[in-house]
């Protein structure tokens, strides 16, 4: 009986220290996440989408005239901001210029000696190196307008040719029309993440581009659209990115966390 009284004596001060280590390790997470919490919020204007609406004027009357280029232009410059920090990035655009619409347009239209340059399905393959000036069509690189575009690195040569034969080729030279016509394409168009990939998707195959920095280039295109184009937003909302490791540590509660996400702002990435 004594043997049995100690037993329990000891399992009653195990389970004892077990919730005092758990109360201590919730006690730190707990102040770890107002921690970042806080720093989201100073970071992070409570303002962001009005902000975004008042910026891009000029996107938002480009949707309404379908402007094609001035959209081109806008998604273009945001995927120049890939694998660099902003600042950097910024700062080569503002010395040696950017590749607009209307300069492609007017080099195709020259026809270029090299297949890859004959429509969005050839150029697959292009492997345009900027320090090395080569290709896989080296017969065709002395006049290939691609090299002649002074960017960051050849790859953004490359994003920007296979972007703009997409939109040629696929859209049809109407990006307002195909982002419209492929949200209205999800069976359910009250589901975000379907429309979202329904737009996302076909463009992952554009060269160069990764999904986050395609989502964060989209996503003002959408929220900067006209308020009537109502699932434009809503879809532009899911795709605004979250920092990776603010993301990990949040979605590590599953949204269930003494701090969770009530914005409309919401992670594409985060489950809920």
């Amino acid at each position: 009986m004594v043997t049995d009284a100690h037993t329990v004596q000891r399992e009653i001060r195990s389970e004892a220290d077990k919730g005092r280590g758990l109360q201590a390790d919730r006690s730190a997470l707990d102040h770890a996440t107002r921690l970042v919490h806080r720093v989201c919020c100073l970071a992070g204007p409570a303002d962001f989408i009005d902000e975004v609406r008042t910026d891009n004027r000029a996107v938002r009357t480009a949707i309404k005239k379908h402007d094609t280029p001035a959209l081109f232009d806008r998604l273009m410059a945001g995927l120049s901001y890939q694998g660099v920090s902003d600042r950097v990035a910024s700062g080569y655009m503002d010395q040696h210029g950017r590749v607009g619409w209307h300069e492609i347009e007017c080099a195709l239209a020259n026809n270029p000696s090299c297949p890859k340059l004959q429509s969005y399905w050839n150029f697959h393959g292009c492997h345009y190196h900027k320090t090395s000036r080569t290709c896989s069509e080296p017969d065709h690189i002395d006049h290939c307008p691609l090299p002649t575009h002074d960017l960051r690195n050849g790859r953004l040569n490359q994003t920007a040719y296979s972007l703009y034969l997409f939109i040629r080729d696929i859209t049809g030279n109407d990006l307002v029309c195909w982002i419209q016509g492929q949200l209205a394409s999800s069976a359910d168009t009250s589901d975000v993440a379907q429309m979202r990939n329904a737009l996302v998707h076909p463009l992952r195959h554009v060269y160069g581009v990764s999904d986050k920095v395609l989502s964060m280039a989209l996503s003002v295109l959408l929220v900067a659209a006209p308020r009537t184009m109502g699932h434009w937003a809503k879809v532009g909302y899911s795709m605004i990115a979250i920092d990776t490791l603010v993301h990990n540590f949040f979605s590590s509660y599953g949204h269930s966390g003494p701090v969770q996400c009530r914005s409309p702002l919401r992670c594409c990435l985060l489950p809920g």
